[in-house]
């Protein structure tokens, strides 16, 4: 789990800094954020979700403890 979570999070530490970077471009330029911020947003949402899972698997494993 601890494998699928780093697989997970490791590419969506690069996709917030171009999101944050073409955020701020299109805020300095007065424009609309351009398509590539919105699909890179669907990769991110898209990669969270099997994360949280995983966290959430580890938490029920601490807290049942399955012998």
């Amino acid at each position: 789990l601890y494998l699928l979570i780093g697989a997970c999070w490791l590419p969506v530490l690069w996709i917030q800094k171009r999101m944050r970077d073409l955020a701020r471009g299109a805020a300095a330029a007065g424009t609309a954020l351009p398509p590539e911020y919105h699909r890179l947003f669907r990769w991110w949402f898209a990669l969270g979700w099997p994360a949280f899972a995983a966290i959430l698997g580890i938490v029920m494993l601490m807290v049942v403890r399955p012998m």
